[in-house]
């Protein structure tokens, strides 16, 4: 007998659909791709030691099971490596070797195109020294990254198309970090958040914005933003403003005991709902609408660029999730000294003649924010890091109102590109400019290293010029003609060597700026410039520019003798400041999530690994 139907409320699921850029054609180039860059970082870091070829010109490296995996290198500055995807093999060691005692036991069958980074790890994981924990993440991680990557495959446009694209939609064509192999893994995010949320979507959003009260949240600005009512006179049109206090007033609540920030959704659902809970319920949090403008996630992933109002400030806001090294949090403490770092920075700027009227360097200050702490977490200096960095915003300046006309910006890292056609974006820029290569090359380092230069020798300090915080400003011909320079209060160093300059450095800027040796001090601009760009960009430009890579490290070494000699005065600076050493010691990025933090909590942000020493380009020997 045939049972009856059962009611029920449930709704049928929504069909299962797979991103279109999820296929095997395109996931096996951006595989090989991104096992070629994992060979090249662990080599150049060390965690593999491929062996020399003794005849022909393949390198091997010897796998946990007897096989071996084989490819062509090419060596370059800084003992780096640049793998050719094309050539990995897999020489898989014969079934038979262990049966035959006469067999060799290296023997290995004929090799085979190899291009999984994923089955690599598998096979090399006692190479790598990688513990089980470590493993099982960064499979996760690195499977995220490389479906990001095969994204930015499938929507991949022309170098030409991207020349004329603007400086924040540019942005979402970038591939990310080039020397983290993990550099797309967003450990917290679902595959739709990702759709939704990652750059490489340039999905335009609006944001929710939320009001705390002042017992809870602090607010700091610079002198002309000085208090939140002047911020949200800029940031807010005069009914948004009357909506924001008509919610509160709604509620029986006060809004001149409120703080108005933007939050991001993702973040709204997974970390303040459920961690400040309380607050929400008692009335120290509240929902508001958004405030309708349309805005553009950048490489950064939690920082956005109003694209409705490019004239109103960019927001960067707490993400919890795990992406590069770190959680991409706002420290409470750091986020609060934001506006003090940005008004000494500006004020070095403004007084010095040569960065501001020579150089005319861009400062894009953080000049607002507004921390909430956490009514236990903050008071809890043990806890995970990630717990004591979970809501705020800051407000940084805009590029729009800080060009000249005719002048447009891009992001250094841009310059790494390569189109699907394999045309460099740098190649296109130098096309479109008329100059000659070299030419071209030496107006960018005129441009970047300058200012970058004179704030290290005069004032003992330090930006990190990587390629997502150094901005070059091109005039209307594509020429390089200046710098622009954001993440101040992450990103700026001082030295722990007492000088002059510093004596007028603020008691709350000193408190919050990171120290280091001078000796240390200038691997902000190797690993965040020479290394983390320029060993890229050299090269791209020999194989593209025809520019060999010993002429391009000769023009960098110009032009930073040409600045020392522009500044005799500061000699004993450039000794205590020595770019031009032997040789630097190797920072080490992808060493730090295999071998030294992994992904284990911590109390403190992690940093960059140091092993060993590599030779320094710049030295004339």
């Amino acid at each position: 007998m045939q049972k009856p139907a059962v009611a029920h409320d449930f709704e049928d699921p929504l069909p299962l659909l797979a991103p279109p850029e999820l296929k095997p054609g395109s996931w096996d180039v951006a595989a090989r791709r991104l096992l070629a860059k994992m060979l090249g970082e662990f080599a150049y870091e060390e965690i593999i030691e491929p062996v020399p070829p003794p005849v022909g010109d393949r390198h091997t490296l010897p796998l946990d099971d007897g096989g071996t995996l084989s490819f062509r290198a090419v060596r370059g500055a800084y003992g780096s490596w640049r793998v050719n995807p094309e050539t990995i093999q897999l020489h898989e060691r014969h079934a038979d070797a262990d049966a035959d005692v006469d067999a060799d036991p290296n023997a290995t069958a004929e090799g085979r195109p190899f291009g999984d980074p994923l089955r690599f790890l598998v096979l090399a994981r006692r190479l790598l020294a990688l513990d089980g924990a470590t493993l099982g993440h960064l499979i996760r991680e690195l499977s995220a990254t490389l479906a990001a990557d095969a994204r930015l495959d499938h929507t991949a446009v022309s170098a030409a198309h991207l020349a004329d694209l603007g400086y924040a939609e540019l942005e979402g064509h970038q591939t990310g970090h080039p020397w983290l192999v993990l550099n797309k893994g967003r450990l917290g995010f679902s595959a739709t958040d990702t759709a939704r949320w990652a750059p490489e979507a340039r999905t335009p959003s609006t944001l929710p914005w939320i009001a705390v009260s002042t017992e809870l949240a602090g607010y700091r600005g610079v002198p002309l933003l000085a208090t939140p009512e002047r911020l949200y006179a800029r940031e807010l049109d005069v009914p948004t403003r009357e909506s924001f206090a008509a919610a509160l007033l709604a509620r029986g609540l006060d809004p001149e005991r409120y703080l108005y920030l933007p939050v991001h959704p993702w973040q709204w659902e997974e970390v303040v709902l459920p961690l400040f809970a309380p607050a929400v319920a008692q009335g120290a949090i509240v929902p508001l609408p958004t405030d309708g403008d349309v805005r553009l996630p950048q490489q950064s992933i939690r920082t956005f660029l109003n694209t409705s109002r490019p004239d109103r400030h960019t927001v960067k806001l707490p993400l919890a999730v795990l992406n590069t090294l770190v959680w991409r949090g706002l420290p409470t403490e750091r986020t609060l000294a934001a506006p003090a770092v940005t008004a000494w920075v500006h004020g070095l700027r403004d007084a010095d003649p040569f960065l501001r009227d020579e150089c005319g360097v861009i400062l894009l200050g953080e000049v607002a924010s507004v921390a909430v702490e956490h009514p236990l977490y903050d008071g809890l200096p043990e806890v995970p890091y990630q717990y004591r960095e979970l809501l705020g915003a800051i407000w940084r300046e805009p590029l729009t109102g800080r060009l000249a006309p005719g002048e447009r910006a891009r992001t250094l890292a841009s310059l790494l590109h390569t189109d699907p056609a394999g045309r460099a974006f740098t190649a296109e820029l130098v096309a479109r400019s008329g100059l000659a290569p070299a030419v071209w090359l030496q107006r960018l380092f005129t441009a970047l290293l300058p200012p970058l230069l004179h704030f290290l020798y005069r004032y003992g300090t330090v930006f990190s010029p990587h390629g997502e915080n150094a901005i070059v400003v091109f005039d209307d011909h594509d020429i390089p003609v200046r710098l622009a320079i954001k993440d101040f209060v992450d990103d700026v160093n001082v030295s722990a060597q007492s000088l002059p300059e510093h004596d007028s450095m603020p008691d709350d800027v000193r408190e919050v700026l990171l120290t280091e040796p001078p000796a240390f001090l200038t691997q902000f601009i190797h690993s965040g410039l020479f290394v983390g760009v320029f060993r890229y960009l050299a090269p791209l430009c020999e194989d593209q520019l025809g520019v060999p890579e010993n002429e391009f490290w000769s023009l960098v070494r110009a032009e930073i003798l040409r600045h020392q000699a522009r500044f005799p005065e500061l000699k004993d600076r450039y000794e205590i400041f020595d770019l031009l050493t032997p040789r630097i010691e190797r920072l080490c990025l992808n060493r730090n999530r295999l071998h030294l933090d992994g992904y284990r909590d911590r109390p403190s942000r992690p940093h960059a690994a140091v092993h060993g020493t590599v030779p320094n380009p710049l030295h004339l020997s």
